[in-house]
């Protein structure tokens, strides 16, 4: 899979998807700085899905309007980069198909598909 990854996400996250055989553009890594505008239009223009935990991303979606090819947005309220990764690795093994063109919101307990 093709993911984009959140500057605020970090580059131990991006590195882990990497290990696991995916496709990852890090922002942290490659883009530095990078505005919300152009991350979400980057993601959708060249069909990666966004892993963040910016809740603002959900404003861009949904009062913007701006189209996406799929959202993971991280809630935890744990936020080292090992929760992050765990949570993800359960993400993955249960849903790993049906996550493109889908907005979740997920937590250490839920996942949960949002309309958008």
């Amino acid at each position: 899979m093709r993911f984009l990854v959140d500057e605020c996400t970090g580059p131990a996250v991006a590195r882990w998807l990497r290990q696991q055989g995916h496709d990852v553009f890090s922002v942290y890594e490659e883009a530095r700085g990078m505005s919300d505008a152009e991350i979400i239009h980057k993601a959708f223009a060249e069909q990666w899905i966004l892993i963040t935990n910016d809740k603002d991303f959900g404003e861009k979606i949904y009062r913007e309007q701006h189209l996406h090819h799929g959202v993971i947005f991280l809630r935890l309220a744990n936020e080292r980069a090992g929760s992050k990764i765990e949570t993800l690795q359960k993400l993955l093994k249960q849903y790993e198909d049906v996550l493109a063109r889908h907005y979740l919101v997920v937590t250490e307990t839920r996942m949960r598909f949002a309309k958008g």
